[in-house]
C-alpha cells in the first residue's frame, strides 16, 4: 500500500477526530429525555452524567469516552506496524484527534467536554506509566478535597512531570512524547479555566452523586 506520511497522518487525524467527537454523554442524556448540557455543570463529560443521571449511565459514559481515546491509538499503532513504519507521530496524531473531537465535537457545534477520560484512554497506549502516576495524583487530590476539577488539574500537571522524570531516569519516553504530555496537560488546564475561577472564588461544588444545579467539573 503506497501512502505518504502526510496522507497517513491526515487520515489518522480525521478518523480519530470523528471517533472522539461521538458525544456519549449527550446521547446518555437523550436516553433519559434530557439535554445534559442544560443540567448540572452543563458539561457532556462523564462527571456531569454521574451528577445528573447517576453511576448507572455515568460509568458507561466514562468507559466509552476512555475507549474513544484508546482504540484509535491502538488501531493506528497496529496499522503503522503493518506498513513497516516507526515513530511516535501517528499515535500522537490519533490521540490529538480523539481529544480534540471530544472537546470540540462538530455534532454539538464544537461545545464538548474537557477531555480527561479521552486523554486518559489515549495515554494508556502512549504513556502508560506517566498516566498511572497522574491517576494516583488525581485520586489522592480528589479523595482529599472532593473536587473533581482540582484532581484533574493536579493530574494535568503531574502527567508531563512524570513523563520527563521517566525520560531523565530511564531514557524513555521520547522527547516528542514528553512534549505531547505537556501539550495535553496544558489543554486540560485551559479547558478547566472556569473551574479554576470558581475554585479561587470558593464557589466550586464538591462532588456529589446527583447535584441539582450548580456548576462543577
Amino acid at each position: 500500500m503506497d501512502i505518504s506520511i502526510p496522507e497517513l497522518l491526515g487520515v489518522v487525524l480525521a478518523a480519530s477526530y470523528v471517533a472522539g467527537a461521538t458525544p456519549f454523554g449527550y446521547l446518555a442524556g437523550r436516553l433519559k429525555g434530557i439535554d445534559i448540557r442544560e443540567h448540572g455543570s452543563g458539561n457532556v463529560g462523564a462527571t456531569n452524567v454521574i451528577r445528573v443521571l447517576g453511576k448507572g449511565l455515568g460509568i458507561p459514559v466514562f468507559a466509552a469516552d476512555f475507549c474513544k481515546g484508546l482504540v484509535p491509538v491502538l488501531l493506528v499503532q497496529w496499522w503503522v506496524r503493518r506498513l513497516g513504519l516507526a515513530g511516535d507521530a501517528p499515535g500522537m496524531v490519533a490521540a490529538a484527534g480523539a481529544v480534540l473531537g471530544h472537546n470540540f465535537p462538530f455534532w454539538l457545534r464544537f461545545r464538548g467536554g474537557k477531555g480527561i477520560a479521552t486523554s486518559a484512554g489515549a495515554l494508556a497506549a502512549l504513556l502508560p506509566w506517566p498516566l498511572l502516576c497522574a491517576a494516583v495524583v488525581w485520586l489522592l487530590v480528589f479523595l482529599g478535597s472532593r473536587y473533581v476539577a482540582l484532581g484533574s488539574l493536579a493530574a494535568a500537571v503531574a502527567l508531563p512531570g512524570a513523563a520527563v522524570a521517566l525520560r531523565w531516569s530511564q531514557g524513555t519516553p521520547s522527547v516528542a512524547l514528553c512534549w505531547f504530555a505537556v501539550a495535553l496537560g496544558a489543554l486540560a488546564v485551559w479547558r478547566h479555566r472556569s473551574n479554576i475561577r470558581r475554585l479561587l472564588d470558593g464557589t466550586e461544588n464538591r462532588f456529589e452523586r446527583r447535584a441539582k444545579g450548580g456548576r462543577g467539573a
